[in-house]
């Protein structure tokens, strides 16, 4: 059994971890309304690029369509970018966009696909690294805050794999922040681009446009600027739910650490309280042997 020494040492120990949660917790709730502003004035931008994206594809067909709409006619090279955060102390938000990857990795080379990964953000590196090493192509640190900048690092990359014919299909795995107790682990196909994930085409109302120029030069132009846009707006509703994660998990941590502080403070008290009546006892019984 402790001594009341080591006891009360643990017991300190303890407190100093409780502060140290909870003032995790204050700094995250913090900066979680600016991320979750973030993320949702993204929005509607990425809508609406999808919806011009969607009304431009209406008209382009046949061999003139840029590949990054239509794709290469194969499924066989299949790229896999898993963007989650640097940081961990967030509780299973990084591991639950990792083992959704991890989920269709396996049952894309099980199908018989050349698989490849990419990864955003230093926990998908280092998780999937033991698990896919050999597949691992590039990686990508997030940062402390979403940048434009990594996104279109991370976009280039992409699309210099594309345009060397090293892979055939795109996808993106991040977490939708949905609520400060809800982020859903989501997967994007980037290429080809997925017109119906991004909205209903623009209403036109029955006007007939013109383009200038074509509607393949404009896709051919505005199709990787979507792909950089979609990055971006995975790292910023990454962002969101990583401290609404964080946040929750310290919580869960400060109130674990006051349960346990507690229980160690009546187990000390009665260690103690017994030590007093045994003490008390010796005093007892040598005053009566006298």
């Amino acid at each position: 059994m402790a001594s009341l020494k080591e006891m009360r040492s643990r017991i300190g120990s303890v407190k100093a971890t409780q502060k140290i949660t909870k003032a995790m917790q204050m700094v995250a709730a913090a900066k979680l309304r600016r991320a979750q502003d973030g993320a949702q004035n993204a929005r509607p931008y990425a809508r609406r690029m999808a919806s011009v994206i969607a009304n431009l594809a209406a008209g382009v067909s046949g061999e003139g369509a840029p590949k990054l709409l239509v794709g290469t006619g194969s499924d066989r090279r299949q790229l896999i970018v898993v963007a989650t955060s640097d940081r961990g102390l967030a509780g299973g938000f990084n591991s639950s966009i990792v083992r959704a990857a991890r989920e269709r990795i396996g049952r894309l080379i099980d199908e018989g696909k050349d698989v490849r990964v990419l990864t955003v953000g230093r926990k998908a590196r280092d998780q999937l690294r033991r698990i896919v090493g050999d597949r691992l192509t590039a990686s990508f640190e997030a940062g402390g805050n979403p940048s434009l900048a990594v996104a279109e690092q991370v976009s280039a990359k992409i699309l210099e794999m594309f345009e060397a014919g090293e892979v055939d299909v795109v996808t993106l795995f991040f977490s939708a922040f949905k609520s400060v107790v809800t982020q859903t682990p989501t997967a994007r196909q980037l290429i080809p681009a997925e017109i119906e994930a991004g909205g209903e085409p623009l209403d036109l109302k029955g006007a007939v446009y013109e383009y200038e120029p074509d509607e393949e030069t404009i896709l051919a132009e505005l199709l990787p600027r979507n792909i950089t846009t979609q990055i971006f707006s995975a790292m910023l509703e990454n962002q969101a739910g990583f401290f609404a994660s964080q946040m929750t998990a310290m919580d869960n941590a400060t109130r674990n650490a006051g349960d346990m502080i507690a229980s160690l403070t009546l187990q000390y008290n009665r260690s103690r309280q017994a030590q007093i009546t045994k003490e008390l006892i010796e005093i007892i019984s040598g005053a009566e042997a006298l």
